[in-house]
Formats: C-alpha cells, structure tokens, sequence
C-alpha cells in the first residue's frame, strides 16, 4: 500500500512526545547541524521567533558536558512543546492533503522528510501517524523517506565514549515536577 497523508492530518506538525521517557520533556524536530542555519534564516525570512535546542550530544569523559552536539531539535510553539512553528495555522491554506500547510515544505528538514520512517532495520513506522495506525503498513513509495532516514542515521553514528541526551524541561503542566532541563548522561 502506497503512503500518503490522510485528508485534514497534520498530526505530525503538532503533537510532541516525552523521549526517551518523560524525565526528558518533549521533544522537538530532529535538526543536524548543518541544518541549523539553514532552519534559523527560514525562521527569519518568515517572521518566526523559533527555539532550537541541543538533543544528543557526545563526549570523552563521563564527567563533563558534551563536547560536539550530534544532533539539534526544533521545539514547538506552545508552552507544552506542540506545534511546530512553521505549520500554517492562521492563514486558512491547506496542503496538498487538506490539513495545514507547511511555510517550508520544500526545505523542510531531514527528520521532516523521513517521516513516518523512524527505523531503517526492520523498516518501521511511526504508529501514532493516522495513516500507519489506520492501515498498518505501507510498502510502497517511501523511498525518499528511507533515504532521508539514512542521511540522518549515518550523521548520527559515533564513536565516542559517552553519549548525551539533552533535557527540554517542556511538557504538559501536569507534568512540570517530573520535567529535567539540562544534559542527561544515557545509562
């Protein structure tokens, strides 16, 4: 079965999600580094005040901050870390599929482009994307995103001793005193 956006779906764009668990907060669009001035003068050209934050990063020594950052996230807009800025939700345009637009479609990120892919080995996809939980498994036309899911795994790949995750301290007020804002060694 053939991928494709269900009519009115920008689920994608707008829901984020504590990971790995919610210690972490929410989440926010996987950006690489060479993607991250690309992403700030789109934010610029458009008018957007936009938060980019660390997400993974590495280091030698167990007792200090990273040294590289391997990865970047683009956090949402809304105070519990849900949509993203660049999803269209004032002007009344649809997308192609009928659900709101993106102001960067075509220079989306890597992450955008790889969506609902988010593992290559078995290949498997996202079941919170209404499409995947709706037919469970599309098979066709998702070579675009598998290659775009590689890209971003081959940037991710390290060697390094210690590996870092990035605490947004965001997330659903309910969820405020269980929330970390900082780096986070992974076990």
């Amino acid at each position: 079965m053939e991928f494709r956006c269900i009519e009115e779906c920008s689920q994608c764009c707008v829901e984020r999600e504590y990971y790995p668990s919610k210690r972490f907060g929410k989440i926010g669009v996987l950006i690489l580094p060479e993607e991250e001035e690309r992403i700030e003068k789109l934010a610029k050209s458009n008018g957007l005040k936009i938060n980019i934050l660390p997400r993974i990063g590495i280091s030698e020594d167990r007792n200090s901050i990273p040294i590289k950052i391997l990865a970047y996230q683009l956090m949402g807009i809304e105070k519990n870390g849900n949509t993203c800025p660049f999803l269209d939700t004032k002007s009344g345009g649809k997308s192609p599929h009928g659900g709101f637009p993106c102001k960067i479609y075509k220079d989306r990120p890597l992450a955008c482009m790889a969506y609902p892919l988010i593992e290559s080995e078995p290949i498997k996809l996202d079941q919170k994307c209404k499409f995947c939980k709706e037919n469970g498994v599309a098979d066709e036309n998702l070579d675009s995103e598998m290659e775009s899911l590689l890209k971003i795994k081959e940037k991710m790949e390290t060697r390094a001793s210690f590996i870092w995750r990035f605490a947004t301290g965001i997330g659903e007020q309910e969820d405020k005193q269980d929330l970390e804002y900082d780096w986070i060694l992974e076990d």
